[in-house]
């Protein structure tokens, strides 16, 4: 393999070993399994001000203490639960973004009730597949577009909280619905090869 420090990576990566981690081996790669979508869900809504590696440093955190992101378990978190949540310094103690996360739990499994699985009724917004995109700089790259402020109208609708159009566009990025690493990365080939043969990725 080609060695780490001489690839060509997305310009918001930087040098951070965890963020090239993420980048690497999860940004734009298609996931269609539920629990891995309610962990970047909650993870997208909790970076709401703030920047990704704060909360890519926290995540190890967050799985510990939400019970690996399984929403079943979440939904169901008291009150006290929560406060408790609010008092962990391993968290981002936003006490909105806290008192969401039982709210959003019960929102994802009320879908999946009705769905079969969250998966379901995510990716028919991007017609099942990966959107491939060929941005050459990272200016190009939108913060949101037409298709996020549907999907975060839909959430809003379904009782999320934490769902703003752009939280929803970095979603969609990072589980995959879009392929936005720009073309003169690595990533971009392989995961627009792999979009196109199946929109599966990994986790599927």
């Amino acid at each position: 393999m080609e060695n780490n420090a001489a690839l060509v990576r997305c310009a918001w990566v930087g040098s951070d070993a965890l963020y090239q981690q993420y980048h690497d081996q999860e940004w734009g790669v298609p996931v269609r399994e539920d629990r891995h979508l309610f962990e970047m869900l909650v993870l997208e809504g909790a970076q709401a001000g703030l920047n990704w590696i704060t909360v890519l440093r926290k995540r190890e955190n967050y799985r510990a203490a939400l019970d690996n992101f399984e929403p079943s378990l979440v939904a169901n978190y008291s009150e006290a639960r929560l406060e408790a949540l609010l008092q962990n310094p391993g968290l981002i103690r936003n006490k909105l973004k806290i008192k969401s996360l039982a709210q959003n739990a019960q929102a994802f499994l009320q879908i999946q009730e009705r769905h079969g699985s969250f998966s379901d009724w995510l990716w028919p917004y991007c017609e099942g597949q990966p959107i491939q995109n060929n941005f050459a700089h990272l200016g190009e790259v939108p913060a949101k577009t037409a298709l996020s402020d549907r999907l975060s109208k839909d959430l809003k609708k379904a009782g999320f909280n934490f769902v703003g159009s752009t939280i929803c566009y970095a979603f969609m990025q990072a589980v995959g619905m879009v392929n936005d690493h720009t073309v003169d990365c690595f990533r971009h080939a392989p995961l627009k090869v792999r979009g196109q043969a199946s929109g599966l990725g990994p986790e599927a």
